[in-house]
């Protein structure tokens, strides 16, 4: 997303916000949301944020299939990357948005979805995505009351080729992250203040 924006004419400038960036931004440690958020706003409002951070698996372990499978350390791990991390980022960088027209974008999940649920399994991933869409949608609300122009989304990118994938079909799996990345943001450029508190599909 930032190769593409940075090649966009209509946007004059970019932040790439990661661990290792100035300033860094860490879901480990809380502090450096606030101080990266507060370092940014120096430039001005933002017309887009996105949050792109998710895990799936780590070193430590995979999705769990069953019951017997889940753990503190795994729940904390996930909810703390997919759900505490990006809950923060609502509450330091949404401030930030233009008023005129600011859009703020979480990456979800489809799996998320209580209702659409069908194979089980996934637990910490399917919880942290659901608990994720309430609140953005619970942020979404708030934030309308004082900038109604404002926009927050969920975003489900559909199954891209990501090292996210990989474990679970092979190196082929879905469509190549540039694509992926570029349909996410002609998405994001036709939205409206209506869209606000939506959850977005995007696929082929």
């Amino acid at each position: 997303m930032v190769q593409h924006l940075a090649y966009e004419p209509r946007c004059a400038a970019v932040v790439g916000l990661h661990r290792r960036s100035s300033p860094r931004i860490d879901f480990d440690d809380e502090a450096s949301m606030a101080s990266a958020a507060e370092a940014v706003q120096a430039g001005g409002k933002f017309h887009l944020i996105i949050n792109a951070a998710g895990l799936l698996h780590s070193g430590n372990f995979m999705p769990e299939k069953k019951l017997g499978d889940l753990s503190y350390a795994q729940l904390e791990a996930t909810f703390r990357t997919n759900t505490f991390g990006p809950a923060l980022v609502l509450r330091h960088f949404a401030p930030l948005l233009d008023p005129q027209r600011g859009v703020l974008a979480l990456l979800s999940a489809k799996v998320g979805s209580i209702e659409d649920n069908r194979l089980g399994g996934w637990y910490s991933h399917r919880a942290s995505k659901a608990a994720l869409n309430m609140l953005l949608k619970t942020a979404a609300i708030e934030v309308k009351r004082s900038n109604p122009q404002t926009v927050l989304v969920s975003l489900h990118p559909g199954t891209v080729n990501t090292r996210l994938s990989q474990p679970f079909k092979d190196e082929q799996i879905g469509r190549a992250a540039p694509d992926a990345a570029g349909d996410m943001l002609n998405v994001l450029a036709q939205l409206t203040p209506a869209d606000t508190g939506g959850f977005f599909y995007i696929h082929r």
